[in-house]
């Protein structure tokens, strides 16, 4: 089974039932539990979703799934190299211009031969990698 790239847009629709991709974004989580899935993501995912929830009602699940994440092998940093290739796509405008944290992603999921990411961003897709709802 191959390994998904978490990232900030399916963990808060995950989280946030007011979400409009709340009811895509669960069933497809879901899915991918039940599949028994590898998850890993980056430290800077989960600061965007710190970031994002520090006034909603899930914010103490991010530091639950950051423990988790670390626990289990799961957060993925990038190198001092990866930072700097990021940065260089960033200054092109690559990926429609995405920010700064996606082209950290981006850059690590083909360090690690991923493709799939449990997303909907319009910038993964633009980068080449499916987005799983």
């Amino acid at each position: 089974m191959s390994t998904v790239f978490l990232d900030t847009v399916g963990m808060i629709a995950v989280w946030d039932t007011t979400d409009q991709w709340h009811s895509a974004a669960a069933e497809a989580y879901q899915r991918i539990l039940a599949q028994g899935r590898q998850l890993v993501t980056t430290g800077l995912i989960l600061i965007e979703c710190g970031n994002a929830s520090a006034r909603r009602p899930y914010r103490s699940r991010v530091n639950v799934l950051r423990k988790l994440m670390e626990q289990e092998g799961m957060l993925i940093e990038p190198t001092p190299s990866e930072m700097e290739e990021a940065w260089a796509a960033d200054d092109r405008g690559e990926a429609a211009q995405a920010g700064i944290v996606d082209h950290v992603s981006f850059v690590v999921m083909r360090r690690l031969g991923l493709t799939e990411a449990f997303t909907n961003d319009r910038h993964f897709r633009a980068a080449g990698f499916t987005v799983l709802f």
